[in-house]
């Protein structure tokens, strides 16, 4: 005598062993993605609560006028990031962005070094928010408004 599952309780073992399943796949996937997390520092953040060494994060913030220098070796760039309330010095040893510069914002992904150097390994320079296209920059507000209502 075989007991048969009523369709009611089968259809409910099969939602129980689908949610066992999700959670068991996100559960992994947050396991596999937890050293890859990168966590977005200001230099106030830093300078109140530095990250471990070991730990990669992203710095953003404003490049500090006068502080870009290029290092002997040609490719090794330093310069200073700051806000409001701190300052952090950064080196990064590659290719600078094109848009990179004195001024303008900058994300740099790495790790703090001991000495509390930011020890970059990617730059992401930040374009000006009020980029206007080349062919617009001699009309007036009300002709580039007119201009964008047409090629709308």
């Amino acid at each position: 005598m075989t007991a048969a599952l009523k369709p009611k309780h089968q259809r409910l073992v099969l939602v129980v062993l689908a949610m066992v399943a999700l959670i068991g796949a996100a559960l992994l996937a947050i396991w596999g993605l937890r050293s890859n997390a990168s966590y977005f520092y200001l230099p106030a953040d830093i300078a109140a609560k530095p990250p471990t060494p070991d730990q990669a994060v992203r710095l953003g913030g404003m490049v500090e006028t006068g502080s870009y220098k290029r290092e002997a070796d040609g490719v090794t760039i330093a310069f200073v990031v700051g806000d409001t309330k701190a300052r952090v010095p950064v080196r990064f040893r590659g290719i600078v962005p094109d848009l990179f510069k004195e001024g303008s914002g900058v994300v740099a992904e790495g790790k703090l070094g001991e000495d509390g150097t930011f020890v970059a390994d990617n730059l992401l320079a930040k374009h000006d928010e009020k980029y206007v296209p080349r062919e617009m920059k001699a009309m007036t507000e009300a002709q580039a408004r007119k201009t964008v209502e047409e090629t709308k």
